[in-house]
């Protein structure tokens, strides 16, 4: 079997962006535009592939750790120059050659295994993947002979008007014969505006050696988009939110309103869960089966199970179980691990916290760094007090436990099996099992007081 390899280029700064961070790291629908690309590739049969690297090298090397290869291109001399330092892992091999750009992250590798199929059976040196387009000003054009092979590509400043009627244009993408490859990219000179040395010229070289370039055609000019600036970015980001929604759709989810739904590409959902409009899921999001989530809800990082519903709620880092009602206006931060059939109210936040099952915190409480036990009720308005300006410290509400209203419970502290707290009250000390706890000044009345306030005034 005929050995694969690829090379990825990634060491352009992205000027165009204005942005301090790398270009290829820039991401796209929560992963950066490079990533997209290798993982597309890795997908294929490819023996090694070599990720060309120059600025924010390690930003780039510690992302795609384990992916690929790296090569080190530390003065950007045009996509030639970058392609030429993978010789010393690739120029004393046999096999097809695959350069793609790190910023095109729509690419598929149902396209890229097209184009080596084509190659291969075209037994060409080089074959370009180009698009069909009706606007194809700024883009070179691909001319073919009567036979359908390639005879040059012609940039569109360089055109004649007949070749400027061309609709179909080079992507960027290339397969290569290898050891032609690199033959040809020792001839590449830089002879132009910026000298550069640039890949395209290499097809022109192959055929001046009288050498069979073939062009493969994708259908889907959206995989071909190159970003370079930020108008660019949300275009891929439409494109790719798009692309994501609808594997969802027809893998049993149900997306209400697509065009307004953000879901990153890493994100599982069960069958039969619903998305309602305004919805982000983000990061590693597991979503299980016949949940409902949103409307505008975000969820990040967060394993969600079976038949939960999550309304205009933001949780991050943390296990949700089954049959789990959370919302409106709740938020679940970092940490916390919530049992099934839970119920988390309106305006409550629960932090680096356990639920147990069966319990409620149905409105305006926070609690955190607690240990909820299981059927557990907490009352509105009521706090666990975590934190005394240096440490945090646990709550602990066994299983069982009723907690009033309006109760501070100032940590570290017990609530023992059962027991009941009176609405109002301020615990400071651990409370027995079974027991009722009341922690608030009786009550006094002072009648006929309010006359004489009225009189000092």
């Amino acid at each position: 079997m005929t050995k694969r390899f690829a090379v990825i280029l990634a060491a352009g700064q992205g000027t165009r962006m204005k942005s301090k961070l790398y270009k290829v790291l820039h991401p796209v629908c929560g992963t950066p535009m490079v990533e997209h690309v290798v993982d597309q590739v890795s997908k294929l049969n490819i023996d090694k592939m070599v990720t060309i690297i120059g600025h924010g090298a390690d930003l780039v090397k510690a992302r795609l750790d384990g992916k690929t290869l790296f090569a080190l291109q530390e003065e950007q001399l045009g996509t030639g120059h970058a392609v030429m330092q993978a010789e010393e892992v690739l120029s004393s091999e046999d096999g097809i050659t695959l350069v793609v750009c790190g910023d095109t992250p729509l690419i598929t590798a149902e396209t890229i295994e097209a184009l080596l199929k084509h190659h291969e059976e075209q037994s060409a040196k080089a074959t370009i993947l180009t698009a069909y387009t009706e606007k194809p000003d700024g883009y070179g054009r691909v001319i073919r002979n009567k036979d359908g092979f390639v005879e040059k590509i012609v940039e569109h400043k360089d055109a004649s008007q007949d070749e400027r009627k061309v609709n179909e244009i080079n992507t960027g993408v290339f397969c290569f014969d290898n050891q032609k490859l690199f033959e040809a990219l020792k001839q590449v000179k830089n002879d132009n505006a910026q000298n550069e040395y640039y890949l395209p010229d290499v097809i022109a070289i192959l055929k001046s050696q009288g050498e069979m370039v073939s062009a493969y055609q994708t259908n889907d000019m959206d995989e071909t988009l190159g970003v370079n600036d930020r108008v660019a970015l949300a275009s891929a980001e439409r494109i790719m939110r798009r692309r994501i929604n609808e594997k969802h759709m027809r893998n049993g989810v149900t997306i209400i309103d697509p065009d307004n739904t953000y879901i990153q590409s890493e994100v599982v959902i069960g069958s039969d869960t619903t998305i309602l409009p305004g919805t982000q899921l983000a990061g590693k999001t597991v979503i299980g089966e016949d949940c409902v989530i949103g409307p505008n809800s975000e969820i990040k990082d967060c394993q969600v199970e079976n038949g939960t519903n999550i309304k205009q709620s933001v949780a991050h880092q943390s296990f949700i179980g089954s049959n789990v009602n959370i919302g409106p206006f709740a938020h679940i931060r970092p940490d916390s691990h919530i049992e099934e059939n839970v119920k988390i109210g309106n305006f409550v936040e629960i932090k680096k916290a356990v639920f147990g099952k069966g319990s409620k915190a149905s409105h305006l409480s926070y609690i955190g760094d607690a240990e909820v036990g299981s059927d557990v009720n907490i009352g509105c308005g009521s706090i666990t007090v975590n934190y005394d300006g240096k440490n945090k410290f646990l709550t602990k509400i066994e299983d069982g436990v009723f907690v009033g209203c309006n109760s501070n419970l100032i940590a570290p502290v017990t609530i023992g099996k059962n027991a009941y707290i009176a609405a109002g009250s301020t615990i400071t000390d651990d409370i027995p099992a079974e027991s009722l706890s009341i922690a608030r000044a009786r009550q006094v009345n002072k009648e006929n007081y309010v006359s004489k306030l009225k009189h000092n005034q």
